[in-house]
C-alpha cells in the first residue's frame, strides 16, 4: 500500500514539474514556430473557422493516405478533362489541408483558367472565374489570414483576369463585376475627400442592428417594415438579405438620378404602376422621418457584407482610400491593391530572408494597381445598359505613385524598403517608375497641362538622362517631340494608352477649346481624337472576333465613340474644375459641339445642383440660371429613348451568353 502510494506521490510530483517546465519552454517554442511561419497566423489566439480541424481529427493519422490518394486521382482526371469531376474531391482536398497555401492557389487556378474555358456560355464562364476568386478571398484567407501566397495569388486574379483582356470573355467579367461592387456600395462620390468620407462612415458603422438600434430606434423599425412587405410581395418564397436589400436601393437610387438608360426607357413610371413592392421601398427611401435611420441602416448592411460575405475589412478599404487614392470598388484594380497591400502588411513577419522575392513580387503589384487605376480608374457605368463599363484615366493616381507637396508617394515607399535587398532588388523598381513617369508626361501633355507635363519629363532627366551614371541625352528633346516618339506602337500593344490620349486631349478641348473661347484648340484637339480612333478600329489586330462574338479588343476602343459625351459628363461634375469654369463650358459647349447637352442633362444634373448649391453663386443665381436646360430637351429625351431601343434590339441580337458549339 505505502508502496503504491509513493508511485502516486513520484507521479504527481513528475506531472507538476512536466507542466511547469512547459510552461516556461511555451514562450520559446511559440517564437520558434513563429520564426519559422509554423502557425497559420501570426497572433495565436485567433481561432480558424470550425471546419479547419473538425475534419483532420475526426480521420486521423489517415489524412495523410487520403489526400494522396485524392491528389493522384484529380491529377488523372485533370489531364482527362474532367474538370467538373474535379471540383468535389478539390474541396475535400482543401479541407484536409487547410493551411497549406498551395492547395488553394492550385484549385482556384483550376477553376478561374481551366474549368472556366472548358464551359459553354459566357455567363457559365464568369461564375467559374468568380467561383475561384471566392475560394481564395472567402474560404482560404478565412483559413489562413496572414499567408502573403495567397494574398498575391488573389491581387493577380483581379489584375490579370479581370482586368486583363486576354480572355475571350473579359468584357463581360468587367460589366458583371462592376454591377455587382455598384449594387454593394453605390454610384461612388466623384471627389476623393468624398469616397474616403463614404469608406470611413461604413468602417465607423455598427457591426449588428442591435448596435444601429442605439444610435437610431428607427432602424429596427425600418428594417422590419421592409422585411415584411418583401415578404408579402414575394409570398414567403425569399428572403431579404442584407446584400438584397443594398441590391435594391442602389437600383432605386440609379433609377432615380443616375441612369440614363432608366429615365430614357421611363422605368420609374413602369415600377410604380407594376410593382407595390417598388412603391413601398421609394415612399420609406424618401420619407424625413427615415432619413438617419436609412444612412445608419446602409452603412450598416455595407459593413456586414464586406465582411461576412467578401472578407474584407472596411477599416482598410477606408485607410487605402485615404492614402492610396480615390479607390472605386467597381474597378478589378483597386481589389488587386487593396489584397497585395494588405498581403504586404500581414505577412510580413513570415517571410524567411530567403523568401524576399514574395514580398518583392506583391509590392511590385500595389504599383502596378495604380498604374492601372491612373490609366482607367474612373469609371462611368449605367448598369441598366447593356454596354461594358467605361474606363477613363484619372490622373489622381499619378500623385499616388510619385508623391506630391502633401505626401510620399507609394514608389518611394517601396523603393526604400527594398534598396538594400541583395541582387539589386530596388532596379525592378526604378524601371518601373522610369516608365511609370513616361506615361505621366504623355497623359498631362495630351490634357494641355504643359507645365506638369515639362516638370515630369525634367524629372525624367535628372533620374533617367544628364544626371545618370553614364549621362545620356534621351530626354533633352522638345516636350511634343518626345511625347510623339513615346506613343509610338503604344496603341497596338496597349489599347488603355489610346482611350488614355483621346480623353485627355477631349478634357482639354472642352477646357481650353471652350471654357477659353478658343476654337482652333477644340479643333485641333478634336480631330486628333478622331484620328486616333479611325486608327484603332481599321488595324487588323483589332478585327479579332471572339468565339462569343465580340472583339476581345476592338470593342474596347467602341468606347471611344461616346467618349466626347463621357468625356463631358465627367467634366462637368469634377468638383475638382472652378464652378465658373464648368459655367463657362456649359454656356459655350453648343457654339463647336451640338446635341452635348441634352445627352447628358438629366444624368448630371442632380449631381451637379448639390455641388452648386454649396457655392457662393447659389446666393445670387439659381441652379437653373447658372445651367440652364438644353432647348428642346422633350424631343431629345424622345430621340435618346429611340436610340435606347435600337440599342437594345442589337444587344439581344447579338446576346454574349448564348450558347456556342463545340467540336
Amino acid at each position: 500500500m505505502l508502496h503504491d502510494r509513493l508511485k502516486q506521490l513520484i507521479g504527481i510530483g513528475a506531472a507538476v514539474t512536466s507542466v511547469t517546465l512547459g510552461g516556461f519552454m511555451l514562450p520559446a517554442i511559440l517564437q520558434e514556430s513563429e520564426q519559422n511561419t509554423l502557425r497559420y497566423t501570426n497572433v495565436a489566439v485567433e481561432g480558424a473557422p470550425g471546419w479547419v480541424n473538425t475534419i483532420g481529427k475526426s480521420i486521423g493519422a489517415f489524412r495523410g493516405l487520403l489526400v494522396d490518394y485524392l491528389w493522384i486521382k484529380i491529377h488523372h482526371m485533370q489531364r482527362e478533362g474532367l474538370y467538373f469531376e474535379v471540383m468535389a474531391d478539390a474541396d475535400l482536398i482543401t479541407k484536409l489541408q487547410p493551411r497549406f497555401p498551395q492547395v488553394w492557389v492550385f484549385h482556384a487556378h483550376n477553376m478561374a483558367y481551366n474549368i472556366s474555358v472548358a464551359t459553354h456560355t459566357i455567363d457559365e464562364r464568369w461564375q467559374w472565374v468568380n467561383e475561384g476568386i471566392r475560394l481564395l478571398r472567402e474560404k482560404g484567407l478565412r483559413a489562413n489570414p496572414d499567408d502573403l501566397v495567397l494574398h498575391k495569388e488573389l491581387a493577380f486574379f483581379f489584375m490579370h483576369k479581370l482586368n486583363g483582356n486576354s480572355d475571350d470573355a473579359h468584357l463581360y467579367y468587367k460589366r458583371k463585376f462592376a454591377e455587382r461592387w455598384h449594387n454593394l456600395l453605390g454610384e461612388p462620390p466623384v471627389s476623393w475627400n468624398d469616397r474616403t468620407a463614404l469608406m470611413k462612415e461604413i468602417a465607423e458603422a455598427p457591426r449588428t442592428l442591435v448596435d444601429a438600434e442605439v444610435l437610431d430606434p428607427l432602424v429596427q423599425e425600418l428594417y422590419d417594415t421592409l422585411v415584411i412587405d418583401y415578404s408579402e410581395f414575394n409570398e414567403g418564397k425569399s428572403e431579404l438579405t442584407p446584400e438584397l436589400i443594398l441590391q435594391q436601393v442602389t437600383q432605386l437610387e440609379t433609377i432615380s438620378s443616375h441612369s440614363l438608360i432608366a429615365a430614357e426607357f421611363g422605368m420609374k413610371d413602369k415600377l410604380r404602376s407594376q410593382s407595390p413592392y417598388f412603391n413601398t421601398l421609394e415612399q420609406l427611401y424618401v420619407n424625413p422621418k427615415y432619413r438617419k435611420a436609412w444612412r445608419i441602416l446602409l452603412a450598416t448592411l455595407r459593413k456586414q457584407v464586406l465582411k461576412d460575405e467578401y472578407n474584407m475589412d472596411p477599416q482598410l478599404m477606408y485607410e487605402y482610400t485615404r492614402d492610396g487614392g480615390p479607390l472605386d470598388w467597381r474597378h478589378p484594380q483597386s481589389h488587386a491593391f487593396y489584397w497585395a497591400r494588405r498581403g504586404g502588411s500581414v505577412g510580413k513577419g513570415r517571410i524567411k530572408a530567403d523568401e524576399i522575392y514574395r514580398t518583392m513580387n506583391i509590392d511590385r503589384i500595389q504599383l502596378q494597381a495604380l498604374q492601372g487605376l491612373a490609366r482607367s480608374g474612373r469609371i462611368s457605368f449605367d448598369p441598366f445598359a447593356q454596354e461594358v463599363p467605361g474606363r477613363f484615366p484619372d490622373a489622381r493616381f499619378i500623385d499616388s505613385v510619385i508623391g506630391d507637396e502633401t505626401r510620399e508617394g507609394l514608389w518611394n515607399e517601396l523603393y526604400k524598403k527594398h534598396y538594400f535587398v541583395r541582387g539589386s532588388g530596388s532596379d525592378t523598381f526604378t524601371t518601373f517608375l522610369r516608365n511609370f513617369l513616361g506615361s505621366a508626361v504623355r497623359e498631362w501633355y495630351r490634357q494641355g497641362e504643359l507645365e506638369r507635363a515639362q516638370a515630369i519629363l525634367d524629372q525624367l532627366d535628372k533620374l533617367f538622362g544628364t544626371g545618370a551614371t553614364p549621362p545620356n541625352t534621351a530626354y533633352q528633346v522638345p516636350l511634343d517631340v518626345w511625347v510623339s516618339n513615346e506613343t509610338k506602337g503604344k496603341y497596338e500593344r496597349m489599347p488603355s494608352v489610346a482611350i488614355s490620349d483621346v480623353t485627355s486631349a477631349l478634357r482639354y478641348a472642352f477646357r481650353v477649346g471652350i471654357g477659353q473661347n478658343k476654337p482652333d484648340v477644340y479643333k485641333e484637339a478634336v480631330n486628333f481624337a478622331n484620328n486616333v480612333t479611325k486608327e484603332f478600329r481599321t488595324n487588323d489586330y483589332n478585327n479579332y472576333t471572339s468565339k462569343f462574338g465580340t472583339g476581345r479588343i476592338k470593342d474596347i476602343i467602341g468606347v471611344l465613340e461616346s467618349s466626347a459625351q463621357i468625356t463631358f459628363e465627367q467634366l462637368m461634375t469634377d468638383p475638382t474644375i472652378p464652378i465658373e469654369e464648368r459655367i463657362a463650358i456649359w454656356s459655350g459647349v453648343d457654339k463647336l459641339e451640338q446635341g452635348l447637352r441634352p445627352r447628358i442633362y438629366d444624368r448630371i444634373a442632380p449631381r451637379l445642383q448639390v455641388q452648386y448649391e454649396s457655392h457662393p453663386l447659389s446666393k445670387i443665381r439659381t441652379f437653373d440660371e447658372a445651367f440652364p436646360k438644353p432647348p428642346g430637351l422633350d424631343a431629345w429625351r424622345k430621340k435618346l429613348a429611340n436610340e435606347a431601343n435600337s440599342a437594345r434590339d442589337a444587344a439581344k441580337n447579338n446576346n454574349p451568353s448564348n450558347t456556342i458549339d463545340r467540336k
